[in-house]
């Protein structure tokens, strides 16, 4: 479980709780299998990532990603999320296109799924990179960055935290999730397809989403 993807899991601040759409979908998971649901906790999604052969997780979600495909496998995606940019409020940055141009550093999170993408896409653009989000509204913040780079939700319910920013319009990336398992276990693999696609057609996703009450977070059917 990644609590810095509060679209996906948020954890109760007086009872150490978590909740969200990714408990229901491990816990549905689970119940189909007939095995318990252990949820392991992990700060960010590049923590996820990095522990994927250490054997403390089996399934996870996380964005799916070119780079991760290496030692992670991942399911069809069970949903997307817009990412674009906040700039400060002077900036003459108007679009996404514009911000990948020489001399504009972007703050993102490292081992995030668009930071992830971003260093292979931008041509021009610097990447600074902090180790988690708050971090990386603490360099925009101090205008060691021209943009930050986020999931669009997250930097609209940040926008508290930069007062000096605006939302640049259009989107750089559309972001998948899917869950995700250890490479080399194609008996898993195939479950999980199955899985996924009958929660994508039953509306377990959505129904979930909607019950948390998650602004941003469209579920793919």
């Amino acid at each position: 479980m990644n609590l810095s993807n509060t679209l996906f899991t948020k954890k109760d601040p007086a009872t150490g709780e978590l909740r969200g759409v990714a408990v229901d979908v491990m816990r549905e998971l689970g119940s189909r299998l007939g095995v318990p649901v252990e949820l392991v906790v992990h700060a960010t999604p590049g923590d996820v990532a990095d522990t994927v052969n250490k054997g403390t997780w089996d399934v996870a979600i996380l964005a799916i990603e070119a780079s991760r495909a290496q030692t992670i496998s991942f399911s069809p995606p069970i949903s997307e999320i817009e990412a674009t940019y906040a700039v400060h409020k002077d900036s003459p940055l108007r679009s996404v296109e514009q911000v990948d141009a020489t001399g504009i550093r972007i703050a993102a999170p490292a081992k995030a799924g668009y930071e992830l993408y971003l260093s292979s896409a931008l041509k021009n653009a610097t990447l600074v990179r902090a180790k988690d989000i708050q971090g990386s509204l603490e360099i925009f913040n101090e205008r060691r960055a021209e943009a930050v780079a986020g999931l669009k939700p997250m930097l609209l319910d940040s926008m508290a935290r930069m007062p000096d920013a605006r939302l640049l319009d259009g989107r750089f990336m559309t972001v998948n999730h899917g869950l995700s398992i250890p490479r080399g276990r194609p008996a898993a693999d195939e479950y999980l397809k199955q899985f996924v696609q009958d929660l994508n057609s039953s509306g377990f996703i959505a129904r979930s989403i909607e019950r948390h009450g998650v602004k941003g977070l469209s579920p793919l059917k």
